[in-house]
């Protein structure tokens, strides 16, 4: 994808900057307010906290063109966004490969082939991710789903189709981090 450089880069020296648009913060993790996606700037919808058991796993940001509260509204917009996860502990390619395909059967009421090989495209991106790591996700409508793991570029998936059905898993009606983890990442407490 030819975005993908640019997009990575982007991400990448705005994680490393260290100015006053910092604003956001959960579990140590402070997300900035604004992301620059190709010539767009993304805005900081919500942040969560996906705990699993008793245990922090990651802090996700969502970054929209316009906020928004509503899930649906946002899945069928056709814009730019982003979702970082910050891992506040280790974490195996096999377990994140399951919460994928789990939130993608649990939110997706039509899961056709082609849809499950780019989630199979997507499983083969996953690495293991240790504590302090960050996974990404930048959709743009016309490059697709540029993927970033433990901070480094995976490749990309082409299609709204997939673009949405990852969104959903956090953000549908079955999200796999639990309701609250809905409601704080559409900017909701």
């Amino acid at each position: 994808m030819k975005s993908l450089p640019a997009a990575v880069a982007a991400l990448l020296l705005s994680l490393l900057m260290h100015t006053p648009a910092m604003s956001a913060g959960l579990a140590g993790v402070i997300l900035l307010d604004s992301q620059i996606v190709g010539d767009q700037q993304l805005f900081l919808n919500g942040i969560a906290l996906r705990e699993k058991f008793v245990f922090d796993v990651y802090v996700a940001g969502l970054y929209l063109v316009d906020k928004s509260s509503d899930a649906d509204a946002i899945l069928q917009n056709d814009a730019p966004r982003m979702m970082l996860m910050h891992f506040l502990r280790d974490v195996d390619a096999k377990d994140i490969n399951k919460a994928w395909f789990e939130g993608l059967e649990a939110n997706v009421k039509n899961v056709t082939p082609e849809l499950r090989a780019k989630f199979d495209q997507l499983a083969e991106m996953m690495t293991d991710i240790k504590e302090g790591e960050v996974m990404g996700f930048t959709y743009d409508p016309v490059a697709g789903t540029d993927v970033m793991v433990a901070g480094q570029p995976k490749g990309g998936i082409p299609g709204k189709d997939f673009a949405d059905a990852l969104l959903a898993t956090w953000i549908g009606p079955k999200p796999g981090p639990g309701k609250s983890f809905k409601k704080a990442i559409l900017g909701g407490q």
